[in-house]
């Protein structure tokens, strides 16, 4: 079993937020290789974005139908579930907490293209800054 340490730990603190995620399928434009592991890195893109092509480094770690963060990186994630979400560069904190609001809708991008998309669900580090 290949084994994913949490974000948490390597970057001592909680995530930013938390998301509720669904894979596009295929038909939908998704991925053609099926949904990530853990450890899955794509950019994400608020909704409204898309004339802009502006894209972020913030990271989805998915959790078990438990809430708990998957640690092994060999199980596909499911198409639809949660995710706490990252943001790699600190020193945007403040535009991320301007734009992150509950109820925010996003995406998971590969490139240009879309092949999640999520909504905010819950607002955790980004609320303590």
């Amino acid at each position: 079993m290949d084994q994913h340490t949490s974000y948490e730990q390597t970057k001592n603190r909680e995530c930013d937020f938390i998301v509720q995620y669904r894979f596009f399928s295929e038909e939908e434009g998704g991925r053609k290789t099926g949904n990530p592991v853990q450890g899955y890195r794509s950019d994400f893109m608020y909704s409204g974005d898309e004339n802009l092509k502006q894209l972020w480094m913030i990271w989805p770690e998915f959790l078990d139908n438990e809430n708990n963060v998957i640690l092994d990186k060999s199980i596909r994630v499911s198409t639809s579930g949660k995710a706490k979400m990252w943001i790699l560069n600190e020193t945007l904190f403040e535009l991320h907490k301007d734009r992150v609001k509950m109820g925010l809708k996003g995406f998971f991008m590969e490139g240009p293209h879309k092949v999640a998309e999520c909504e905010v669900i819950q607002i955790v580090n980004l609320s303590l800054k």
